[in-house]
């Protein structure tokens, strides 16, 4: 555990150099670069408002400041899970040569996740500006810091999981992919928490993670309220649970993952 924070702290200008390299080469020769991680948000959130919001009885403006929250969270977890699972086969050349620290790779990819997620994020901060017409429930961003940092955490764990997961089988990116469009549906996204307890199916929502993560940061920022320390603590327990088994994995599999690559 130690070797690896330390052996990433050591080769910290390597790791933001490929993150600088990601961003250069993502949006080469874009017309709108990183206009891109606003718009793309905005587009899908527009099109659940237009879609959902008459379906569910919802303010379109409540609406759509609860989902553009929503969807930076989902977009987050969802690219550190799929994308992240060629994190070790994509630096094959990088792991053969060099005795880098496995969580470097993964590292790279969710810091690049987490600037588009924080990107996507400021542009529901912004609806919500222009929907109350006042920045007053900005003042609460205080308690989204540390909700924040857990799920930068759980998507790190996650990429690394996943990435040593691509390694050993290489249809795990297409099984994430299916699993993740099916989670989308079972996790309070473009509906409300509320409308699965109405349904009798609440379990669904209070034994995911997700979910979790969505209220400590929807709830401050929407409602200008703090979620119920029950939240905290399970958000706080699986982020943890996540962590430790990323090392586990890291710690039983780095030996082996060069003779699979």
């Amino acid at each position: 555990m130690l070797n690896q924070v330390t052996g990433i702290w050591k080769f910290r200008s390597f790791l933001l150099a490929l993150v600088r390299l990601d961003f250069r080469m993502r949006y080469k020769r874009s017309a709108l670069g990183t206009g891109w991680a606003l718009l793309i948000p905005i587009a899908m959130a527009g099109t659940y408002v237009i879609v959902f919001s008459g379906v569910l009885g919802l303010s379109p403006a409540e609406y759509a400041t609860s989902l553009l929250v929503a969807l930076a969270v989902w977009g987050f977890v969802r690219e550190c899970a799929v994308s992240g699972c060629l994190a070790l086969i994509s630096h094959e050349n990088y792991i053969r040569q060099s005795p880098l620290p496995f969580g470097l790779y993964s590292l790279r990819f969710v810091i690049g996740y987490a600037i588009q997620g924080l990107l996507a994020l400021g542009v529901a901060l912004a609806a919500l500006v222009i929907k109350d017409g006042h920045a007053e429930k900005l003042l609460m961003l205080w308690a989204v810091a540390p909700a924040l940092l857990m799920i930068f955490v759980a998507g790190w764990a996650v990429a690394t999981v996943c990435a040593f997961a691509q390694v050993h089988f290489h249809d795990t990116k297409h099984l994430l992919e299916i699993f993740a469009q099916i989670l989308f549906f079972l996790t309070p996204i473009v509906y409300p928490p509320d409308l699965l307890t109405g349904k009798g199916l609440g379990w669904v929502a209070r034994f995911n993670p997700l979910n979790a993560y969505m209220e400590l940061v929807r709830r401050p920022l929407t409602a200008g309220e703090l979620p119920d320390a029950k939240v905290y603590a399970y958000a706080a327990v699986c982020t943890a649970a996540l962590y430790l088994f990323a090392l586990a994995t890291t710690w039983r599999c780095q030996k082996k993952v060069v003779y699979q690559l």
